[in-house]
């Protein structure tokens, strides 16, 4: 039996952004079947909301702390390997579609394959301009584009995203292969020809407590990221808006798209994988903020997961992770999962709903950007998640902690309520502990000395431990700095 996997992602794609998430208001059909198909991941997290970091633990299993994409606009190591790299060299043939943002250039990449992955259907954003002229350039950035009346949908990169997956199926239908179709959309400029251009005029969200959130209990950053919003009614909040509406019709359009290539998929190889997702969300106005940054809110950390392949019309509330797919793709083609990949397989899980992978989930975010430097700098932040609570901690600012049971808005900080004690430091242990297992190079005693934490002293050596990389692929063995020999054990003691 042939083994192939489509993954399909899209940019800043919200999880009630879909239909089938239970926003009947959310046009996408094509989605919603795929659901129907296959699992619906009710809390799936990305591992940074942000895009290049977000790209960088699903496509090389290794969270951004640990690859070195903190950040958008820096390139990973060049010891980073991805699963294309991994597949290919195993003999599995590898496209890449779409956005890759991992290569550190600026939002639209450089334009080059990277290693392991098919050049002849290499298709990043670079490649798309550089098909236009200056002038269809200007234009590709512009939003109001969309409302001319020669507008058509093969300008978009979406649509040429679906032209060139149909075409690499067609070429490779009859042997194992990995494709990822990375769309831009909806991602802004959002554009996407009529209807959808107009299909949301009207459209606001439902009222709800997040909008009302006053944000007096929440971290600084949260104040000063909100700004004049900080104050505002919610009439000025959460309200219909060309920009949204734009936003969300090319999120129904990129819905049109990848339907373009399940078709085709059904079509040709229809017992083939399917694995959808998006990078991050957007707040939208929810706490009163707007995009994405150093929080752990649902509406810009909690993204959508559907995988078609195993159990059909199936939903999963067991907290999952972008981190867990690339040992997912790795098991599905009969590999070994490499020791440094930081997730588990969910394959098991994919067969069977009722198979626990995790009980807790990690986020992060170091920074937004480097080169757009205007949405807030220095942001540290780590949060673990179980499938009823949420610990969020800010190095330089205060902490979260939220019952997401007795409050699914996240309005409530709990974080010095001593009726969660017990919960919240035990959730706080699985954090450090987590920090120290996958070598956080932003760990220190500062993120245990917290003013809610009581009786530590910190120590200079912060956790005793010295942990060396381990990858036995494709570097040799890391020498043991006490006796210039390979190393033993990876993870000691400090001597």
């Amino acid at each position: 039996m042939k083994r192939q996997i489509i993954f399909l992602m899209t940019d800043t794609t919200r999880k009630d952004m879909l239909g089938c998430y239970g926003n009947p208001s959310m046009k996408t059909p094509n989605l919603d079947q795929l659901a129907a198909e296959g699992i619906r991941y009710e809390n799936a997290y990305t591992c940074q909301p942000v895009c290049g970091p977000a790209r960088s633990a699903i496509f090389t299993g290794t969270f951004p702390h640990t690859n070195g994409m903190v950040t958008n606009s820096i390139a990973m190591g060049a010891n980073v390997k991805t699963i294309g790299q991994r597949l290919r060299d195993n003999g599995i043939e590898c496209g890449y579609i779409g956005k890759w943002h991992l290569d550190g250039g600026d939002y639209f990449g450089l334009g080059i394959c990277p290693e392991g992955w098919n050049p002849d259907y290499w298709y990043d954003m670079k490649c798309y301009l550089e098909e236009l002229t200056e002038e269809e350039r200007v234009r590709s950035r512009d939003p109001m584009e969309c409302y001319l009346e020669d507008f058509s949908e093969s300008f978009t990169y979406a649509h040429r995203c679906s032209d060139r997956a149909l075409q690499f199926i067609h070429a490779y239908k009859d042997q194992d292969f990995f494709l990822a179709v990375s769309y831009d959309e909806p991602h802004g400029p959002s554009l996407c020809p009529a209807p959808y251009n107009t299909m949301y005029d009207d459209f606001q969200f439902e009222s709800c407590p997040s909008f009302q959130d006053d944000l007096s209990k929440k971290p600084f950053l949260q104040q000063v990221w909100a700004g004049k919003n900080l104050h505002s009614p919610e009439s000025e909040i959460n309200h219909p808006s060309r920009s949204l509406s734009l936003f969300l019709g090319c999120n129904s359009y990129a819905d049109y798209e990848i339907g373009r290539v399940l078709d085709e998929i059904k079509r040709l190889i229809p017992d083939a994988m399917v694995i959808f997702t998006s990078d991050h969300g957007d707040m939208l106005g929810s706490h009163r903020l707007f995009s994405k940054n150093a929080a752990a809110y649902k509406e810009v950390a909690n993204i959508p997961l559907l995988i078609k392949g195993g159990a059909q019309n199936c939903v999963v509330h067991a907290p999952a992770s972008h981190i867990d797919l690339a040992p997912t793709i790795m098991e599905y083609f009969g590999l070994p999962i490499p020791k440094l990949l930081e997730g588990k397989s969910m394959l098991s899980q994919i067969q069977d709903p009722s198979q626990a992978v995790n009980d807790v989930v990690f986020t992060e975010f170091t920074r937004y950007e480097v080169d757009h430097d205007g949405f807030g700098g220095l942001q540290i932040m780590r949060a673990v998640i179980s499938d009823k609570y949420k610990l969020v901690i800010h190095l330089l600012d205060s902490d979260e902690f939220y019952d997401l049971s007795a409050d699914p808005y996240e309005v409530n900080n709990l974080i010095y309520d001593e009726n969660y004690q017990d919960i919240r430091n035990k959730l706080h242990d699985k954090l450090l502990a987590h920090m120290n297992e996958t070598r956080d190079l932003y760990r220190g005693y500062q993120w245990r000395m917290r003013p809610w934490r009581k009786g530590y002293t910190p120590t200079w050596d912060n956790e005793g431990y010295t942990r060396q990389r381990e990858n036995e692929e494709y570097e040799p063995r890391q020498l043991d700095y006490d006796t210039g020999l390979p190393m033993e054990t990876a993870i000691r003691k400090k001597i």
